[in-house]
């Protein structure tokens, strides 16, 4: 198959990348924005007729919570416009959405069919997305997922690397609870869908197994950082607080939490501890330096 990669050079792009050697039968075109203006509904219908495109592959987010909860209709256009524009060249389609379509506010694991109920901006855009996608194309595969980090970009793990190494004290909220994803793996989850003999559309939930808070995340981050390394140099002491003696400008989920029965079950994968998969990111970021 040709398969356009979008959002390529962000998280889980890059990782769709890193692994299509293990994949060769497919040709893939990467494509993010400084190459492809996904919200220009004519320039996407060139390149996908131009490239013979049977896949698309759509990695690309206005992911910044904050910058969307004050910039709504920007994040709308990278979040909503932009998918419909993918959904109307008739494509195959593998989307990425997101836990924050749910309130948050539940203490069960969210099922595919569970009702939406987004309180942030980024939220309502990526659900819009979703109902747009799904509108048009009813043959799409939508992958949601949370949490997600890798050696790419910026995320919780880089940043605590960093403040760990910078700081003596670190404040992390331990009353918001959700399962830390590693890019790789939600990539080899979009590759599982793409290498079945039959396309199996629908709407699935991707993220490592285990739960915890950020709190438990932050402290397991440095607890492995100095482990590989062999040293102290992540040294900060982590303390957790509730989420109100933090000053957010958006609400984040209290509980983010996905059911993955559905895909496991669909693609038959296994999905490693989020513990082992930090252990093979941090490898890959440490041992490097």
């Amino acid at each position: 198959m040709n398969i356009l990669v979008t959002g390529s050079k962000g998280q889980l792009g890059t990782e769709m990348r890193r692994l299509s050697a293990q994949h060769p039968k497919h040709r893939y075109t990467y494509a993010d924005i400084d190459e492809l203006d996904l919200t220009d509904a004519e320039q996407v219908a060139r390149t996908v007729d131009e490239r013979a495109i049977d896949v698309i592959v759509n990695c690309a987010a206005f992911t910044n919570v904050d910058g969307a909860e004050r910039q709504e209709a920007a994040a709308r256009k990278v979040n909503a416009d932009a998918v419909e524009n993918i959904a109307r060249t008739g494509k195959k389609i593998i989307h990425i959405s997101t836990d924050y379509i749910f309130s948050g506010e539940g203490w069960l694991p969210y099922r595919e069919d569970d009702k939406a109920a987004p309180k942030t901006a980024y939220g309502r855009t990526k659900l819009e997305g979703e109902e747009r996608l799904l509108r048009l194309c009813p043959n799409a595969i939508v992958f949601r997922t949370a949490w997600l980090y890798s050696p790419w970009g910026n995320n919780f793990v880089k940043t605590m690397l960093r403040y760990g190494a910078e700081k003596e004290e670190l404040r992390v909220v331990y009353d918001q609870i959700g399962s830390p994803t590693y890019a790789g793996d939600l990539a080899k989850a979009v590759y599982a869908a793409l290498d079945t003999d039959e396309w199996k559309a629908g709407t699935y939930h991707f993220t490592d197994e285990g739960v915890c808070s950020w709190y438990d995340f932050a402290v397991e981050i440095l607890k492995q950082a100095n482990r590989i390394t062999g040293t102290d140099r992540y040294k900060a002491h982590v303390l957790p607080i509730r989420s109100e003696e933090y000053t957010y400008l958006t609400p984040r989920p209290h509980y983010s939490v996905l059911d993955k029965q559905k895909i496991k079950q669909t693609f038959d994968i296994q999905i490693p501890h989020w513990t082992d998969s930090l252990r093979e990111c941090l490898q890959q970021m440490l041992q490097a330096e």
